[in-house]
């Protein structure tokens, strides 16, 4: 199973988040805001990040940016996650450059579901998605 990077300001949703994954066989890796986010992706290298879009320190769009201009953390797969519900937030975070979207309150089927999607599975020596 992959490493997955957990950003979000909100402890409680961190633990969840790292239970969740962690019983589905992850290593999960957390931190609380953006800037954290860009240091732990650039050592740690997570096969997924999982990113709220709203924090209060360097919130999750700034950190996809920086993410996304570095080599080294370019690739990582960045999903979003978010209580902006509104007609239209999927899309624009879609066209932002995350690769997918959950939103809160979470469904853990729905967690469970886009990991699946985008975390990487280890079998027989190979990375797939």
């Amino acid at each position: 199973m992959g490493t997955i990077l957990i950003v979000d300001d909100d402890p409680t949703y961190r633990e969840l988040f790292r239970d969740i994954l962690q019983s589905e066989g992850h290593t999960a890796v957390t931190a609380e805001n953006g800037a954290r986010a860009i240091e732990l992706a650039s050592s740690a290298t997570p096969d997924l990040i999982l990113m709220d879009v709203q924090m209060a320190q360097m919130g999750g769009i700034e950190a996809l940016v920086a993410l996304r201009q570095n080599p080294v953390t370019s690739a990582i797969r960045v999903i979003a996650v978010t209580a902006l519900a509104m007609e239209g937030d999927e899309e624009r975070l879609l066209a932002a450059g995350f690769d997918d979207y959950i939103s809160k309150p979470v469904d853990l089927d729905a967690i469970r579901a886009v990991v699946r999607c985008h975390a990487p599975l280890a079998r027989d020596g190979k990375t797939s998605p």
